[in-house]
């Protein structure tokens, strides 16, 4: 392997302007973070205190191994929507008893737990990381069941989350409930549909309808807790495998189940890990604020892989792609990163080359996002830039190694498929907050459509509105602008969560070791390449 030798000048004029950009969008980040953590407020999360109740975060930290470390996932989740930030859930990745296991926590401050359709989405997407990647689930229940007021988003796509729950079963991936609250109407089924189910005595409530329902429908009188308390299910129905004396005692028991799963990883383990060359520190000073200022990703891989040692693949062709062999804490990876930002038809057909070797390999591949697309104009049409980015699209679409992307700065139009976008699966992907993704960038996008209304208003012979144009112009470079921030997009769960740039090495040691859990077998075929 080849070291990287680092050019950045940490005590430079241009490293402090790019450092300060970026710890001032950390501290942006920090307060956005905080709404998620502020769960239903102060006045729910004192409420529930005041019934002797641990939150849903305290819950995760015992559960987990001391000094685990959690990869929270998809905290921003509902941002700029009418539901509050975090979706009323909280998902991520911890080690439990030596194991890495999906956990899934209903924040009961929050409306009672109940779920919105920013919620069902979360529980979506770490149902497939979960069996992907074939993680134990543990969910930690207290809820009030669906939103009724948005039950027109939930309760069609909702039925997802049961689904999902049988064929982890099926596949034979642990899954794990433990009942702290409420788990009422369509909430019953997770407990239900889950292998092992611990409830937490005169405080666990099950059932399909509570009282008032069962009254209104049979006029049936009775109780909570011999319509579905936990002594109920652990002595009659046979729902609840083990009850438990109060929380703590429920999370011990919870480990203990997962200490007794036998739980083996799949994929090969890593080898030996050595520190980069470079301080991590140093990545927040790397991209710069205007991201139509190259920078050169060697400076990241530098500060991410192991020993900052890095094997290129073909550097002086295609060079404003980066390709290249390393190891992140052990394990082998593959590198894709974009340098100059636009793709050539030599960049794409260097991609594609470089993910079958890596699909040959069996190994994981990383791609660190900057790209503003692929390059369009006549010599490049007539080059065949459409065939050579199908290539590179063809070639990630049928990878089967598992892929990693961090959005670092810009991952506009077809770059973002080529570069593995949300849209082509990647098993875990991540944003900076300097990072920006749409169509196109804000002033192309805006120059188009005025370019298309000035034609469209020459053809009907009418005096196009010079004043008016530049109205719209700028209206929609904001609104496209403000859709292109990572927290809209991590609001919708276009990403798994916005990092500090100074945690890139961690997360993907994190997300390499997940994805060691399943096989890491590359593809055995591809699908046509038009040449």
């Amino acid at each position: 392997m080849t070291v990287i030798r680092s050019a950045l000048d940490p005590a430079g004029a241009a490293y402090r302007e790019r450092r300060t950009a970026m710890l001032g969008k950390l501290t942006e980040l920090d307060a956005e973070h905080a709404r998620a953590l502020a769960g239903g407020g102060e006045k729910y999360v004192e409420r529930h205190r005041r019934r002797g109740k641990l939150l849903a975060r305290e819950r995760i930290e015992l559960l987990l191994d001391p000094d685990a470390p959690f990869l929270e996932l998809s905290p921003l989740a509902a941002w700029g929507s009418d539901f509050p930030v975090g979706a009323s859930v909280v998902t991520g990745i911890g080690v439990v008893e030596g194991v890495e296991c999906m956990i899934v926590a209903n924040d009961p401050t929050v409306r009672g737990g109940a779920s919105n359709p920013w919620t069902v989405k979360k529980s979506f997407r770490a149902a497939d990381i979960a069996l992907e990647n074939r993680l134990p689930v543990i969910n930690l229940v207290e809820s009030g069941g669906a939103d009724l007021p948005t039950q027109k988003e939930i309760f069609i796509p909702g039925g997802r989350m049961f689904r999902d729950l049988t064929r982890l079963s099926a596949a034979g991936i642990p899954t794990i409930a433990l009942v702290f609250g409420n788990s009422t109407a369509g909430g019953a089924y997770i407990p239900g549909m889950c292998d092992h189910v611990v409830m937490v005595r005169e405080r666990a409530k099950v059932f399909l309808g509570g009282p008032p329902l069962v009254k209104m429908a049979t006029g049936e009188e009775s109780g909570d807790e011999e319509l579905g308390g936990a002594e109920m299910h652990a002595r009659l129905s046979g729902l609840a495998d083990h009850m438990a004396a109060d929380e703590h005692d429920a999370l011990r028991i919870g480990r203990d189940i997962v200490r007794r799963l036998n739980h083996r990883k799949q994929g090969p383990a890593p080898g030996a890990v050595a520190p980069p060359r470079y301080p991590e520190e140093e990545l927040a000073g790397i991209v710069p604020e205007d991201l139509k200022t190259p920078f050169d990703p060697r400076e990241v891989i530098a500060r991410v892989v192991d020993g900052s040692e890095f094997d290129e693949f073909k550097p002086l062709y295609g060079t404003s792609l980066v390709t290249g062999w390393a190891r992140v804490h052990g394990y082998p990876v593959g590198v894709l990163a974009n340098a100059q930002g636009v793709l050539f038809g030599a960049e794409a057909q260097k991609a594609a080359q470089f993910i079958q070797l890596a699909n040959a390999r069996d190994t994981s591949l990383i791609f660190l996002h900057n790209t503003t697309g692929y390059m369009v104009g006549k010599e490049y049409e007539q080059s065949g830039i459409i065939k050579h980015g199908a290539l590179m699209i063809n070639a990630v679409s049928n990878s089967r190694v598992p892929h990693i992307s961090i959005i670092m700065g810009a991952s506009y139009g077809a770059g973002n498929y080529g570069m593995c976008g949300r849209a082509y699966d990647p098993r875990f992907l991540f944003t900076w907050p300097s990072a920006k993704s749409a169509v196109m960038g804000p002033p192309q996008l805006a120059g188009v459509l005025s370019i298309v209304a000035r034609q469209a208003a020459e053809a009907r012979g009418q005096v196009y509105d010079e004043v008016q144009d530049v109205a719209m112009r700028e209206l929609v470079e904001a609104q496209i602008e403000a859709e292109s921030l990572p927290y809209f997009l991590s609001g919708r769960l276009y990403d798994d969560g916005v990092i500090d740039p100074r945690d890139t090495r961690t997360v993907l040691g994190l997300c390499l070791s997940v994805v060691h859990n399943a096989p890491v077998r590359g593809a055995e075929g591809y699908g046509v390449f038009r040449m």
